[in-house]
Formats: structure tokens, sequence, C-alpha cells
């Protein structure tokens, strides 16, 4: 078993969980597997799985992120926690898990705009066949093109200077993303440190 100390760990995460986690159990209620794109350290995988035992919690990242995730997910031991999956946003198709909702935090934000479209093109995909599934987003947003705080102002310079395409996206122009992937918008959750989770459901193909 990996021990603590070579798990990764992000301070951010034992911040954000408990507010996105009430978030979650609102919307995740009625599912059964959600895969989360995304996960990162694996710390938010951990802690939403054992928080809700009735969710097979799908676990995804890039390759060079599994070994953390894999950590994790060793340390806690869950029975919800399958192993996790090498996912990039930008391969086709994407791995069929059978997935009833998705979730992710932190990400639109690091990735290049051509992902941002590629994820909800993926989502949209990954939920076709489950009407009113649901899809959750954490992370700072703009609203109208504005920054909605100081600290997300800085927050964006830093990341552009790091890598110019990534950026704080606009509510507004993810908003049209879901919408065309037959994603509806049905809530939208003020979080801690100005960020906010976006809730969209998906509609039935007519």
């Amino acid at each position: 078993m990996e021990s603590e100390a070579t798990r990764p760990h992000a301070p951010s995460c034992e911040r954000n969980r408990e507010p996105i986690l009430a978030v979650l159990q609102r919307h995740f209620a009625g599912c059964r597997r959600v895969l989360e794109i995304g996960s990162g350290t694996g710390q938010h995988a951990v802690h939403f799985a054992q928080a809700m035992p009735w969710l097979a919690w799908q676990a995804s990242d890039v390759p060079e992120n599994l070994p953390g995730i894999r950590a994790w997910l060793a340390e806690a031991r869950l029975a919800n926690t399958p192993p996790p999956l090498a996912l990039d946003v930008l391969q086709a198709p994407w791995p069929d898990v059978g997935a009833d909702a998705v979730f992710t935090a932190n990400t639109l934000h690091i990735m290049g705009w051509d992902a941002v479209e590629a994820f909800f093109r993926g989502v949209g995909q990954v939920l076709a066949g489950t009407p009113d599934a649901p899809l959750v987003a954490y992370g700072p947003f703009n609203r109208g093109g504005a920054y909605t705080s100081e600290s997300n102002r800085d927050f964006d310079g830093w990341l552009k200077a790091r890598d110019p395409r990534s950026g704080i996206r606009d509510i507004e122009a993810v908003d049209a993303l879901a919408r065309a992937a037959g994603l509806v918008p049905v809530d939208d959750v003020a979080m801690p440190a100005n960020n906010r989770c976006l809730v969209w459901r998906r509609v039935a193909a007519a």
C-alpha cells in the first residue's frame, strides 16, 4: 500500500470538499455511476465516494496523474471506487463507462479552449442515453465577460502567464457549449473563494 507521504495533496481539496459535497448530494441522489474528469490528486474521489456509498465513483485523468489517484484509492479501500481511467478530453471516443452523471473540478480554466469544447462534446455523448443525467462543474468563472473578484483577476493573470491557452471561462460561453451538447442549466451555486458549482442536466433527444 502507498504510504500517506507518497500521496499527492492539494490543500484546496480539503477546503472546498464539503461545500461541493452538499451540491453533489442534491444532484447525484438518484444516480448510480459518476465519471469524474480530471481527478487530479484523487482526494475528491475518495471523499465523495465515501460520503455517497450508493455511487460508483469512476475517477479519470491524464496518464501521468493516475499513480497519485491510485495511491489515494488504495489507502481508502472503498468498494465503490474502481481503478482510475486514463482519459484525455481531446481523445475520441472516450471510454464507455456507463455513467449517468459527470463531475469535474478546477479543470476548465486549465484546459485550452479546444479542450473545453471537447469536454462538453464528450460529456454530451456520455450522458446521451440518460435524460436528466447531471453534469456538475466546479471552479472560478467570469460573468458577462467580467471578473467576479480581484482575486479571480489575479488568478487569471497567473494562469495566462503560465499557459496562454488557459484562463477563467465565461459562464455564458461554457453554457453555450453545454446547450449545444444537449445539456440545460439547472443550478448555479456560489462556493467559497469566489468559485461556483454549475449544474446542467441532459435533455431527452428529440
